[in-house]
C-alpha cells in the first residue's frame, strides 16, 4: 500500500476519533502521529518534529507571559477596565475583544495576537463574576485573530510563503493591504454573525459546563510596616510585566528574531524575576494546546511529504477538465485549500498548494497572482476544527469539544467561503 493512501487512512481514523472523543484530542494527537512513524509514512523525526517548530515555542512562551500578566495583576485591572466600558452586555464584550484582536493579528502575527488576548479575556470574564463565560468568548475571538490575519501581507503564513513565490518566480506581487478587500469583509461579516446567528447557535451547541479559571489568591495580610514595602514589590512585578509584553510585540514587529526566540526570552525574564514562578508555568501551561499544535505539524507532514494532500489537489483540480475558466480555478483552488487547512497547518497548506496554483495558473495562461491570492484567502478561513490553526487549538483551553468547532465555527467556515468566492470577480483578475 502507497504511503499516501495509509496517510490519508490514519488522518481519516483520527478524525473518527476527533469528533467522536472517545480519548482526549490530546492523545489523538499523539497516535496518530505514532501511527504515520510506525507505518513508514514519514521517519520518527518528522512525525514529532513539531514539538521543536518555532510556532510551538512562541505559543509555550506566550502562555508563560500571560500567565506573569494574569499572576501580577495587569490581566485584571485590563479586564476590569473592559468591563466598566462595556458594562454587563456579553453581546458588547465580545464585539469589544473582536475588534480589539483585529490589530495586533493584522500587523504582529494571529497566533501572536491570540496568545495576548486569552489572559486578557480570561481576567474579564472573572471580573464580570459569572455576567460573561469563556465558553461564549475564546471560540470567536480565534475566528477573529485567524480572520484578522488575512488582512495584510505579515498577518500570517500563507500570503508570506505565496508573496515570496511569487517574487521569486518573477511575477507580480500582493500589495500590501491587497488582502484587505477579502479580510474585511470577512471580519464585517463575523460580527453580524456572532451578533444574530452564532449567539444562538453558542447557547444552544456550548452545553457543557463552564471551565472556571481560578482567580489570583489576594494577598496574605502584612503587617503595617512591611505594607508600603509589598506594594512596591507588586508594582515592579507589573511594571516588569508589562516591559516584557511591549518587548514580545516590538520584537515580532521587528523581527530581531524568530517569534519563538522572542516569546521565550520574554517568558526566561518573567521566571528569572519572580512574576511567575516555575512552579506556576507547569501548572497553568496549557499542555493540550501545545501537543495538539506540535501534533497536527506532524499531520501536515505526513499529508505533504507522502504525496496525500497532493493527490487530493490534483484529483480535485483535474476534476475541473479542460474547459475550467478563471474564476472556477480559484473557486477550485480555494475549497481546496480550506478543506486541506482544516486538518493541516495553513503554513503547510499554503506550501503545498501555493506552487501547485502558479504552475496551474501559468499552464492555463490565467492571472497567477490571483490563483495564488486564492489560496491565501481561503487558507485564512478555516475555523471547523481546532487543528485547524494555533489560534483557533489555543481555544481548546476553554472546553470545547471537537464537534463544537464543526457546528459553531463550520457554519461561519461554510458562511465565510461563499462570501470570499462571490467576491472574487471583484477583488482577484477572474
Amino acid at each position: 500500500m502507497e504511503a499516501s493512501t495509509i496517510a490519508l487512512i490514519i488522518i481519516g481514523i483520527a478524525l473518527i476519533l476527533y469528533i467522536t472523543e472517545p480519548i482526549p484530542i490530546a492523545t489523538t494527537s499523539i497516535l496518530a502521529c505514532l501511527a504515520l512513524a510506525i507505518f513508514g509514512v514519514v521517519p520518527f523525526s518528522a512525525a514529532f518534529a513539531g514539538f521543536g517548530n518555532d510556532m510551538v515555542f512562541l505559543m509555550a512562551g506566550m502562555f508563560v507571559v500571560g500567565g506573569a500578566l494574569f499572576e501580577t495583576g495587569v490581566a485584571q485591572i485590563l479586564g476590569e477596565k473592559i468591563i466598566s466600558a462595556v458594562g454587563t452586555s456579553e453581546k458588547k464584550f465580545v464585539v469589544v475583544l473582536i475588534l480589539v484582536a483585529t490589530v495586533p493579528a493584522a500587523f504582529l502575527s494571529n497566533t501572536a495576537a491570540m496568545a495576548m488576548m486569552l489572559p486578557i479575556a480570561s481576567a474579564a470574564v472573572i471580573a464580570s463574576k459569572g455576567r460573561f463565560l469563556k465558553k461564549n468568548t475564546y471560540m470567536i475571538i480565534g475566528i477573529a485573530a485567524v480572520a484578522s490575519g488575512g488582512l495584510t501581507n505579515v498577518g500570517s503564513t500563507p500570503q508570506i510563503i505565496a508573496q515570496n513565490a511569487l517574487k521569486n518566480g518573477g511575477h507580480e506581487v500582493m500589495e500590501f493591504f491587497e488582502l484587505s478587500l477579502a479580510g474585511g469583509p470577512v471580519i464585517l461579516l463575523l460580527l453580524i454573525y456572532y451578533l444574530t446567528v452564532g449567539h444562538i447557535l453558542q447557547k444552544k451547541v456550548f452545553t457543557f459546563p463552564e471551565v472556571a479559571d481560578e482567580a489570583v489568591a489576594a494577598p496574605a495580610p502584612v503587617k503595617e510596616t512591611h505594607k508600603e514595602k509589598s506594594n512596591s514589590k507588586a508594582t515592579i512585578k507589573r511594571c516588569i510585566s508589562v516591559a516584557v509584553l511591549l518587548f514580545c510585540i516590538t520584537g515580532f514587529i521587528s523581527n530581531l528574531w524568530t517569534l519563538g526566540i522572542v516569546a521565550m526570552v520574554g517568558a526566561t525574564i518573567l521566571v528569572i524575576t519572580g512574576c511567575i514562578s516555575q512552579k506556576q508555568v507547569y501548572q497553568k501551561m496549557d499542555w493540550t494546546t501545545v501537543i495538539v499544535i506540535a501534533c497536527s505539524l506532524g499531520l501536515s507532514a505526513g499529508l505533504e511529504q507522502s504525496g496525500a494532500g497532493m493527490l487530493v489537489a490534483h484529483s480535485i483540480i483535474n476534476f475541473l477538465g479542460d474547459g475550467v475558466t478563471p474564476w472556477l480555478l480559484c473557486v477550485a483552488l480555494a475549497f481546496v485549500a480550506v478543506t486541506l487547512g482544516n486538518f493541516m497547518s495553513s503554513t503547510a497548506t499554503a506550501a503545498l498548494l501555493v506552487p501547485i496554483a502558479i504552475s496551474v495558473a501559468i499552464t492555463l495562461g490565467f492571472d497567477v497572482k490571483s490563483a495564488a491570492m486564492a489560496v491565501v484567502i481561503a487558507a485564512n478561513i478555516s475555523y471547523a476544527t481546532p487543528v485547524s490553526t494555533p489560534p483557533m487549538t489555543m481555544t481548546l483551553s476553554a472546553g470545547y469539544r471537537f464537534m463544537d468547532y464543526v457546528k459553531v465555527g463550520g457554519l461561519f467556515n461554510l458562511l465565510a467561503f461563499f462570501l470570499v468566492i462571490a467576491l472574487f470577480p471583484f477583488i482577484l483578475n477572474v
